[in-house]
């Protein structure tokens, strides 16, 4: 069997299973950066949420902004599959699946949705299966995803299935998101998506510096609520948001599962939280209704 190890546990997030949900737990306690409130599943019989966005920096700044999202998705109802649509900061891939197997977390694997997997490149004119493409190396932005996944899952057989973008056209994205929203409406399992992105990422020297860094994150963000893919990947092309393709893809995919809003959850930069200026990112996490 196909195991993805993990690469940065012990640097980027706890490497203990213990350590893990320690962490967890102080997140969702924290009310500043995190949610202030414990975690209790409604179990509702029908789902609202289609997905939301997920921030994939070191697990001390973004976790807490991390958390609102996956919180918000299991509190509503323990969802059956989530597809997590990262990228890689390092090295062009083609836009992958991980098709089988299973994903090593400190916390536990969770298992590939083999099945839904093979639907998905079945219908596909663009993905591929590619386990090349996921091997554990430092790349961050599927991996820091993962802890969150299986914290909230617990027991519970929640199963997931990575997807790699590196496409940056908008007409490839669009058949991608059209691949994948008719997978998920012939489906009659509850299937939420979660788009993995950081948002600008500049240097800080002062408080108006860091005013105009939050202000243009809030471009981002608004396009987001308002459910705006294409101005999503224009406005990313033309500054530093490395996931820009991510949220443009799970928008088209909500919009054509029938998106009514999106929502922001929190957001704030790595200044706000180490309290210092510098190398700033910004950090968002958000839902989307339907």
């Amino acid at each position: 069997m196909n195991i993805r190890r993990m690469a940065l546990a012990g640097r980027w997030y706890p490497y203990t299973g213990e350590a893990c949900l320690k962490k967890m737990n102080n997140f969702l306690k924290d009310d500043k950066f995190g949610p202030g409130e414990e975690f209790v599943s409604s179990e509702m019989s029908d789902r609202s949420i289609i997905g939301g966005v997920s921030p994939h920096a070191g697990m001390d700044y973004s976790g807490p902004c991390a958390i609102h999202t996956y919180l918000n998705i299991f509190k509503e109802k323990i969802p059956d599959t989530i597809i997590v649509i990262g990228f890689d900061h390092h090295q062009l891939v083609k836009d992958s699946l991980l098709e089988e197997g299973e994903w090593e977390t400190p916390l536990g694997n969770l298992i590939i949705d083999n099945e839904l997997a093979e639907k998905i490149l079945k219908n596909s004119s663009v993905l591929v299966a590619d386990n090349s493409a996921f091997i554990g190396r430092d790349e961050n932005s599927l991996e820091l995803q993962m802890p969150f996944i299986k914290f909230f899952a617990g027991k519970n057989d929640v199963r997931i299935i990575p997807v790699k973008i590196s496409s940056h056209d908008y007409k490839t994205i669009d058949s991608i998101s059209d691949n994948i929203s008719q997978v998920i409406k012939s489906s009659n399992k509850d299937i939420i998506v979660v788009a993995s992105s950081d948002l600008y990422h500049e240097d800080v020297y002062n408080k108006e510096d860091l005013k105009k860094f939050k202000e243009n994150d809030e471009k981002v963000i608004n396009d987001f609520v308002n459910l705006k893919p294409e101005n999503i990947i224009n406005l990313g092309l033309r500054a530093s948001v490395c996931g820009k393709h991510t949220i443009s893809t799970l928008l088209q995919i909500s919009n054509k599962l029938g998106a009514k809003e999106g929502k922001l959850l929190k957001h704030y930069t790595s200044a706000e939280i180490t309290d210092k200026f510098g190398y700033c990112v910004g950090y968002f996490s958000g839902i989307i209704y339907s």
